[in-house]
């Protein structure tokens, strides 16, 4: 009688991995601390509860790609079509919103399932080519990033759609608790990816294929499937992130998205993940999604141009990547 297969966790050790997680969050919420320290002082408008009110909504759309995104980076991919699949999710569920036939109800939400749909079928496709030509994902979500930029294109021919119902448009400035509703939205989609990676035998592989792909896959599971499905998460979240987008700003832009999957990438690193896999964690991911946010914001209220706020992150970046190489020796030498 054979034994069911056994997921191959000793790829890293479970004390240092913990001990990597905990530095990781606790350093990225002390910058964070830090930041948001820094800018009260520098600043006399940033700590308004208008601004951190703003804070919150700018990050929202970051945060929730960020989460796909993340899913994505675990597994050692990395996914440049969000931005246009965005657009892509935004335009066809716009064009359902705006059908005359409907009712507002029943609109917004074939809206959101058509959205979440487009965004899941291209993700899909992201994967399926990936695993079964064995295609590194950065080459073929550069091919999704063109084909899903010029189906909103070609779909909308170059138009804006706009004029959603009122009662759509007004969920997407609403508050609860003095917080933005859809920033409510977004920190549910944290909480539900935190659960499934950390409570979830799907999560767990999700980290062990990261950690040793090759272990996982002589242990019996079907790697490609996760790999596969991790795109299919990521393109969920794009299609909610597109929903969103409608909600705040009333239009659905065929040219939308442009450099999103560059912030959502930065969120995650940031964040603590790493590029090759196996590492990460969405408190991270949101902690990154936050410190952007608010970087961006406090540059801005000081007056700082454009281009030295793209450099100054860009900095920070790269900064991220050098921290978390030493913390993971502290960590290494801590297990």
């Amino acid at each position: 009688m054979t034994s069911a297969p056994t997921l191959p966790l000793k790829a890293r050790s479970t004390t240092g991995s913990l001990a990597r997680q905990a530095m990781g969050e606790a350093g990225i919420g002390v910058a964070l601390l830090a930041l948001v320290a820094a800018f009260t002082l520098a600043a006399p408008k940033f700590a308004t509860s208008g601004n951190l009110t703003h804070i919150a909504t700018e990050i929202t759309l970051n945060t929730m790609l960020a989460v796909g995104m993340t899913f994505v980076i675990l597994v050692g991919g990395i996914d440049l079509s969000v931005g246009s699949v965005m657009a892509l999710a935004a335009v066809v569920s716009g064009e359902v919103l705006t059908s005359p036939s409907l009712s507002t109800p029943v609109a917004v939400t074939l809206a959101v399932l058509v959205a979440a749909g487009v965004g899941m079928a291209c993700g899909l496709v992201n994967g399926f080519v990936s695993e079964r030509w064995r295609v590194p994902s950065f080459i073929v979500t550069l091919g999704m990033l063109n084909v899903a930029r010029g189906a909103a294109l070609d779909y909308t021919d170059a138009k804006t759609l706009y004029d959603f119902p009122a009662g759509f448009s007004r969920f997407g400035t609403s508050t609860f608790l003095g917080i933005p509703a859809l920033f409510w939205i977004a920190l549910l989609m944290v909480a539900v990816g935190h659960l499934v990676l950390t409570r979830t035998v799907f999560g767990r592989l999700v980290f062990a294929i990261g950690s040793n792909e090759e272990a996982v896959r002589l242990s019996g599971h079907r790697t490609a499937v996760v790999k596969v499905a991790v795109f299919v998460i990521a393109g969920f979240a794009v299609g909610i992130a597109a929903v969103t987008y409608m909600a705040r700003l009333n239009i659905a832009s065929p040219i939308l998205g442009n450099g999103y999957e560059l912030s959502a990438i930065a969120a995650v690193v940031i964040g603590g993940a790493s590029l090759s896999g196996g590492k990460g964690s969405m408190i991270g991911t949101l902690l990154g999604a936050c410190l952007l946010g608010v970087l961006t914001n406090g540059l801005l209220l000081m007056g700082v141009s454009d281009f030295q706020r793209q450099m100054i992150t860009g900095g920070v970046i790269m900064l991220a990547v050098v921290v978390d190489h030493y913390r993971d020796r502290l960590a290494q030498r801590l297990a």
